[in-house]
Protein backbone atom coordinates (compact mmCIF):
# COMPACT_ATOMS: atom_id res chain seq x y z
CA UNK A 1 0.00 0.00 0.00
CA UNK A 2 2.81 2.40 0.88
CA UNK A 3 4.52 1.68 -2.42
CA UNK A 4 1.30 2.43 -4.30
CA UNK A 5 0.89 5.74 -2.46
CA UNK A 6 4.52 6.65 -3.16
CA UNK A 7 4.10 5.88 -6.86
CA UNK A 8 0.87 7.91 -7.06
CA UNK A 9 2.57 10.85 -5.35
CA UNK A 10 5.51 10.56 -7.71
CA UNK A 11 3.19 10.62 -10.74
CA UNK A 12 1.48 13.76 -9.41
CA UNK A 13 4.90 15.33 -8.93
CA UNK A 14 5.88 14.47 -12.50
CA UNK A 15 2.78 16.21 -13.82
CA UNK A 16 3.46 19.27 -11.66
CA UNK A 17 7.07 19.56 -12.75
CA UNK A 18 6.24 18.89 -16.38
CA UNK A 19 3.69 21.70 -16.35
CA UNK A 20 5.69 24.17 -14.28
CA UNK A 21 9.29 23.75 -15.37
CA UNK A 22 11.26 25.19 -18.28
CA UNK A 23 9.87 24.92 -21.80
CA UNK A 24 13.02 24.13 -23.76
CA UNK A 25 11.44 21.11 -25.52
CA UNK A 26 12.51 18.68 -22.80
CA UNK A 27 10.26 16.74 -20.48
CA UNK A 28 10.77 17.57 -16.82
CA UNK A 29 11.57 14.50 -14.75
CA UNK A 30 10.27 14.02 -11.23
CA UNK A 31 12.60 14.58 -8.32
CA UNK A 32 11.64 11.96 -5.82
CA UNK A 33 13.80 9.54 -3.85
CA UNK A 34 13.53 7.24 -0.86
CA UNK A 35 17.13 6.03 -0.81
CA UNK A 36 18.35 7.99 2.21
CA UNK A 37 15.93 8.31 5.09
CA UNK A 38 16.49 9.67 8.57
CA UNK A 39 13.63 7.64 10.03
CA UNK A 40 14.09 4.28 11.73
CA UNK A 41 13.32 1.10 9.80
CA UNK A 42 9.61 0.50 9.40
CA UNK A 43 7.57 -2.57 8.52
CA UNK A 44 5.29 -2.39 5.50
CA UNK A 45 1.80 -3.84 5.38
CA UNK A 46 3.15 -6.79 3.43
CA UNK A 47 5.56 -7.61 6.23
CA UNK A 48 8.65 -6.21 4.50
CA UNK A 49 11.07 -4.11 6.49
CA UNK A 50 11.94 -0.82 4.80
CA UNK A 51 15.41 -0.01 6.08
CA UNK A 52 16.98 3.36 5.34
CA UNK A 53 19.79 3.05 2.84
CA UNK A 54 23.14 4.72 3.31
CA UNK A 55 25.42 6.25 0.71
CA UNK A 56 28.85 7.85 0.47
CA UNK A 57 27.68 10.26 -2.25
CA UNK A 58 29.40 13.59 -1.63
CA UNK A 59 26.67 15.44 -3.55
CA UNK A 60 23.87 13.91 -1.50
CA UNK A 61 25.74 14.45 1.75
CA UNK A 62 25.98 18.19 1.06
CA UNK A 63 22.23 18.55 0.49
CA UNK A 64 21.37 16.29 3.43
CA UNK A 65 23.63 18.31 5.73
CA UNK A 66 22.02 21.59 4.67
CA UNK A 67 18.44 20.23 4.78
CA UNK A 68 19.02 18.97 8.32
CA UNK A 69 19.65 22.55 9.50
CA UNK A 70 16.16 23.71 8.49
CA UNK A 71 13.76 24.25 11.35
CA UNK A 72 10.29 22.77 10.92
CA UNK A 73 8.77 26.17 10.19
CA UNK A 74 11.41 26.86 7.51
CA UNK A 75 10.97 23.64 5.58
CA UNK A 76 8.94 23.50 2.40
CA UNK A 77 7.50 20.33 0.82
CA UNK A 78 10.69 19.06 -0.77
CA UNK A 79 11.47 15.88 -2.69
CA UNK A 80 14.67 14.61 -4.22
CA UNK A 81 16.17 12.08 -6.58
CA UNK A 82 15.04 10.64 -9.89
CA UNK A 83 12.14 8.34 -10.79
CA UNK A 84 13.92 5.07 -9.99
CA UNK A 85 12.53 3.21 -6.98
CA UNK A 86 15.89 3.14 -5.22
CA UNK A 87 16.46 6.88 -5.60
CA UNK A 88 13.03 8.34 -4.88
CA UNK A 89 12.75 10.37 -1.66
CA UNK A 90 9.53 12.17 -0.87
CA UNK A 91 10.91 13.75 2.31
CA UNK A 92 14.13 15.46 1.29
CA UNK A 93 17.23 15.27 -0.93
CA UNK A 94 17.92 12.23 -3.07
CA UNK A 95 20.45 10.83 -5.50
CA UNK A 96 19.88 11.73 -9.15
CA UNK A 97 21.23 9.15 -11.60
CA UNK A 98 23.38 10.28 -14.51
CA UNK A 99 22.10 7.74 -17.03
CA UNK A 100 19.38 9.95 -18.56
CA UNK A 101 21.19 13.10 -19.64
CA UNK A 102 18.05 14.73 -21.07
CA UNK A 103 16.07 14.23 -17.85
CA UNK A 104 18.72 15.62 -15.51
CA UNK A 105 19.20 18.61 -17.81
CA UNK A 106 15.46 19.30 -17.97
CA UNK A 107 15.00 18.88 -14.23
CA UNK A 108 18.12 20.46 -12.71
CA UNK A 109 19.68 22.49 -15.50
CA UNK A 110 23.03 20.74 -15.95
CA UNK A 111 23.92 20.42 -19.64
CA UNK A 112 24.41 16.91 -21.00
CA UNK A 113 27.93 17.83 -22.12
CA UNK A 114 28.85 18.73 -18.52
CA UNK A 115 28.09 15.27 -17.14
CA UNK A 116 31.56 14.10 -18.07
CA UNK A 117 32.92 16.36 -15.33
CA UNK A 118 30.94 14.75 -12.49
CA UNK A 119 30.65 11.34 -10.89
CA UNK A 120 27.49 11.87 -8.84
CA UNK A 121 24.47 14.14 -8.46
CA UNK A 122 21.68 14.83 -5.99
CA UNK A 123 18.62 17.05 -5.97
CA UNK A 124 16.08 18.82 -3.79
CA UNK A 125 12.99 20.34 -5.44
CA UNK A 126 9.91 22.15 -4.16
CA UNK A 127 7.09 19.64 -4.71
CA UNK A 128 4.44 22.25 -5.51
CA UNK A 129 6.42 24.18 -8.11
CA UNK A 130 9.96 23.48 -9.26
CA UNK A 131 10.41 27.16 -10.14
CA UNK A 132 9.95 28.06 -6.48
CA UNK A 133 13.04 26.07 -5.54
CA UNK A 134 15.26 23.62 -7.39
CA UNK A 135 18.71 22.63 -6.15
CA UNK A 136 21.20 20.29 -7.77
CA UNK A 137 24.50 19.13 -6.27
CA UNK A 138 27.28 17.66 -8.40
CA UNK A 139 30.43 15.93 -7.16
CA UNK A 140 33.32 16.79 -9.46
CA UNK A 141 35.83 14.28 -10.78
CA UNK A 142 38.36 17.10 -10.77
CA UNK A 143 37.90 19.82 -8.13
CA UNK A 144 39.56 22.28 -10.49
CA UNK A 145 36.53 22.18 -12.78
CA UNK A 146 34.26 24.01 -10.31
CA UNK A 147 34.30 27.39 -12.06
CA UNK A 148 33.95 25.82 -15.51
CA UNK A 149 30.93 23.79 -14.43
CA UNK A 150 29.45 26.86 -12.74
CA UNK A 151 29.71 28.80 -16.01
CA UNK A 152 28.07 25.96 -17.95
CA UNK A 153 25.24 25.69 -15.42
CA UNK A 154 24.78 29.47 -15.42
CA UNK A 155 24.45 29.68 -19.19
CA UNK A 156 22.09 26.71 -19.44
CA UNK A 157 19.75 27.84 -16.65
CA UNK A 158 19.73 31.50 -17.66
CA UNK A 159 18.96 30.53 -21.25
CA UNK A 160 15.69 28.82 -20.39
CA UNK A 161 12.12 29.93 -20.88
CA UNK A 162 9.79 29.49 -17.93
CA UNK A 163 6.13 28.90 -17.20
CA UNK A 164 4.02 28.55 -14.02
CA UNK A 165 6.03 31.19 -12.22
CA UNK A 166 9.34 32.86 -12.96
CA UNK A 167 12.37 31.97 -10.78
CA UNK A 168 13.80 35.12 -9.25
CA UNK A 169 17.35 34.16 -8.46
CA UNK A 170 20.18 31.80 -9.37
CA UNK A 171 23.04 30.86 -7.04
CA UNK A 172 25.91 28.47 -7.73
CA UNK A 173 28.36 27.50 -4.98
CA UNK A 174 31.40 25.28 -4.55
CA UNK A 175 31.54 23.14 -1.41
CA UNK A 176 34.85 21.24 -1.33
CA UNK A 177 34.56 19.93 -4.88
CA UNK A 178 30.77 19.67 -4.91
CA UNK A 179 29.11 22.30 -7.10
CA UNK A 180 25.65 23.28 -5.85
CA UNK A 181 23.21 25.23 -8.01
CA UNK A 182 19.86 26.57 -6.81
CA UNK A 183 17.24 28.73 -8.48
CA UNK A 184 13.83 29.93 -7.38
CA UNK A 185 12.16 32.40 -5.03
CA UNK A 186 14.63 35.01 -3.81
CA UNK A 187 13.95 34.61 -0.08
CA UNK A 188 14.07 30.83 -0.23
CA UNK A 189 17.33 30.95 -2.18
CA UNK A 190 18.90 33.44 0.23
CA UNK A 191 17.94 31.25 3.18
CA UNK A 192 19.42 28.21 1.42
CA UNK A 193 22.68 30.05 0.78
CA UNK A 194 22.95 31.15 4.41
CA UNK A 195 22.50 27.56 5.52
CA UNK A 196 25.12 26.28 3.09
CA UNK A 197 27.57 28.87 4.43
CA UNK A 198 26.71 28.01 8.02
CA UNK A 199 27.14 24.29 7.35
CA UNK A 200 30.40 24.50 5.40
CA UNK A 201 33.05 27.03 6.35
CA UNK A 202 34.81 26.49 3.00
CA UNK A 203 31.71 27.16 0.85
CA UNK A 204 32.41 29.61 -1.98
CA UNK A 205 29.80 31.49 -3.99
CA UNK A 206 30.58 31.42 -7.70
CA UNK A 207 27.35 32.91 -9.11
CA UNK A 208 24.71 35.05 -7.37
CA UNK A 209 22.40 36.88 -9.74
CA UNK A 210 18.77 37.44 -10.77
CA UNK A 211 17.21 35.13 -13.34
CA UNK A 212 17.09 37.12 -16.55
Amino acid sequence: MKKILAIMTAIMLVLTLAACGSTDEKETAANTNDSVQTNDATESEGGETNKPQTTDSAALNVLNTVWATYADDEKFPGAGGDMSEENMNMEGPGIYGLEDAEAIDATLGIPAASLEKIDGAASLVHMMNANTFTAGAYSLKNAGDAETLATELQGNIQGRQWMCGFPEKLVIMNVDGVVVSAFGNGEIIDNFVSKVNASFATAETLVDEPIR
